[in-house]
This record gives structure tokens, C-alpha cells and sequence, in this order.
């Protein structure tokens, strides 16, 4: 599949290079410069996509440090806080236009639409999920996202498998069949997240390059904040919200939710026009992996043998399909030396 998206729901695209300026020739220092200037890229892109997968691993810290405030009040102020902090950003940036633009844009606007609501499933299934003690299970729907990305793309782009993402798929589904076994039910909050996550990266593709990433962030939470904001005046008129009852430091915490959700996906965009998209889809496992460890050494979510059984499954397959990414990756390199060789 051509797009990785993130997961706070973003979806990245690797910027072409800029052109040399016209009439411009190299100078003697060109050969050197040139490697040394790439290195300096992808570099950066390592960092910043490491920052941001790393902040998405330890959301499940923040939710946690938001209790007693439940998934819906977290998601809810999320949302608003998010939107303000998007529309300084774009005052900030000047891109008012571009966001005026993909508002009058029906098909642009119909796809973040329907973006937002994939989104806000997403939220609120994973801050349910952390904040009522499952947040092994959370981590696992990311560990599953790259195989339903497969999967859409058999069953809705038509693409055809290769042989090794055939069997990561397989297994794929042989570990779901142990871990249903394991917790007694299917783990539908790790398919709700794998899904919901999934179709947002596929809505967000058909959107392409023509939105950037905060003003499509802005639209989707646009969407969302007249609900959210009803949420929120909801919450309070029955005494059930926690933003002004629990002290200074819990209102701030929720409202840094804006910048929590929008500095992450700030680094994404800065790290995915660096780097190709095979770096991408191997640092994207940053943030599961993390949410794995605080849910076991932080958290103290309990592990049995046959879960780990399941969990090793899963890591199996993501192993398969990494192999197949990496060989597929080298095999485009080589064929497109090949093509400027001739």
C-alpha cells in the first residue's frame, strides 16, 4: 500500500526534492556536499519520526495522569482544544486559504469528514481502552493495523498479494484465533482500533497530497468540536466532568491536550518528507512497543502464558511482513538503478 498512516490519523506522502536552481552549475565541493546533505535529512527524519512515534507510545501515560476524567470527556476536550490550537497554528502559518480551500472542496471536505468520524472511533476506543486497565490490548490493535492495511487493500483496492503477505495475513488471523481463545472474547478493542485506524489511512490516502497535515487535522476536529463541545457543556450541567472540579493542574493537563495531539503529528510530517516510506513503516512500530511496556512495567496488566502465545503470533506475522516490505524495498532500488543506468 502507497501510505502509512500515523497514529493520531495521518497519512504521509514523501515530498519530491527540491530542483536545482536553473543556470546553476556545481561547484568542486558538489560530490561531497551531496551525500553529506542527505545524511543530514535522513538523520533529522529518524529523530523527528522517533519523536513522534515516540510521543504516540506514551499517550497511555497521559491518559492515566487524566483520571478520574473518563474516555469521553478526555476524547471530547481533546477535540476542542485540538481545534483552537489548530486555528493559532494556521494564523501562525498564514494557510487560512488552504484551509478555506479544502472547506469549499466537497470531495476533500466529504473524505475528512468521514475521516473524523473514523478518528473519533479510534480515540475513543483507545482512551477507553487505557483508561480501564487494557492497555496491552490497546497496543495490540496497532501491532494489527499494518495487516488490516493488507487486507483493505485485497478487498477494496484490489491489490495483489505476495506470497509472504499472504502468510502474514494467515498467521495474522491464527493469532487472533489464540488470543480470542486467551481472553475469552473476540479482543474487540484491538480490532476496533486495527479497523477504524485502518479505514481512516485509506480514507486519508484517497484525500492524497492535496490537504497538508494541520489543516486536515483542522477540518477533521472542525467536524467533530460542535459535538464534542455538546459533550463537554453536557458533562457539566449533570456534575459529571472533571475539567473545573479537579484543581488548576488537571484543567491545564486537558487543555494541553491540543498541543499533545498536534506536536506529534507536527514531527510526522516533518519526519515523512525525509524519509521513504519503508523507514516510515519500520519506525511506526515505536508506538506500540512502548504502549506494550508501560502496560506492563507502569501499568501492571496481567500477561498469561497463552497471551503471550497470542502476542508472539502477532509478532511473527509482523516479522513476515517486514521481510517482504525490506526485499520488496530493494528490489524497486535495484530496478531503478538499473532503469538510470541505461
Amino acid at each position: 500500500m502507497g501510505f502509512v498512516p500515523s497514529p493520531d490519523g495521518s497519512s504521509s506522502l514523501s515530498a519530491p526534492a527540491p530542483a536545482a536552481a536553473a543556470g546553476s552549475s556545481p561547484g568542486p565541493s558538489s560530490p561531497a556536499a551531496g551525500p553529506k546533505a542527505v545524511d543530514k535529512e535522513t538523520t533529522a527524519g529518524v529523530l523527528f519520526g522517533i519523536a513522534a512515534y515516540g510521543l504516540w507510545g506514551l499517550l497511555p501515560l497521559y491518559f492515566f495522569v487524566l483520571m478520574p476524567a473518563g474516555a469521553v470527556e478526555i476524547v471530547a476536550n481533546r477535540v476542542v482544544w485540538s481545534l483552537l490550537f489548530c486555528a493559532l497554528l494556521i494564523t501562525v502559518t498564514r494557510a487560512w486559504s488552504a484551509l478555506a480551500q479544502a472547506l469549499r472542496n466537497r470531495a476533500v471536505f466529504g473524505s475528512l469528514a468521514l475521516a473524523a468520524l473514523l478518528i473519533a472511533v479510534n480515540w475513543l476506543t483507545y482512551t477507553y481502552g487505557v483508561t480501564t486497565g487494557q492497555a496491552v490490548e490497546a497496543s495490540l490493535g496497532y501491532f494489527i493495523n499494518p495487516l488490516v492495511s493488507v487486507l483493505l487493500g485485497v478487498f477494496v483496492l484490489k491489490e495483489k498479494l505476495r506470497p509472504l503477505q499472504w502468510a502474514a495475513v494467515g498467521i495474522g488471523f491464527v493469532a487472533v484465533g489464540v488470543l480470542t481463545y486467551s481472553y475469552g472474547k473476540l479482543p474487540w478493542i484491538a480490532l476496533t482500533l486495527a479497523f477504524s485506524f485502518g479505514l481512516y489511512g485509506f480514507v486519508k490516502k484517497r484525500v492524497g497530497p492535496r490537504v497538508d497535515a494541520v489543516t486536515s487535522l483542522s477540518v477533521e476536529t472542525m467536524v467533530l468540536a460542535p459535538f464534542a463541545a455538546a459533550t463537554m457543556i453536557l458533562l457539566a450541567a449533570t456534575g459529571t466532568d472533571t475539567l473545573t472540579t479537579q484543581g488548576p493542574g488537571h484543567f491545564w493537563l486537558l487543555v494541553a491536550s491540543g498541543v499533545i495531539t498536534a506536536v506529534p503529528l507536527l514531527f510526522f510530517g516533518a519526519s515523512a518528507r525525509r524519509l521513504p516510506m519503508t523507514t516510515i513503516g519500520l519506525l511506526q512500530y515505536c508506538a506500540p512497543v512502548l504502549q506494550f511496556i508501560i502496560a506492563l512495567v507502569v501499568f501492571r496488566e496481567a500477561m498469561t502464558v497463552d497471551r503471550w502465545i497470542g502476542f508472539g503470533v502477532v509478532w511473527l506475522a509482523l516479522a513476515v511482513l517486514t521481510v517482504d516490505m525490506l526485499g520488496t524495498a530493494r528490489r524497486n532500488s535495484v530496478a531503478r538503478r538499473a532503469k538510470r543506468g541505461t
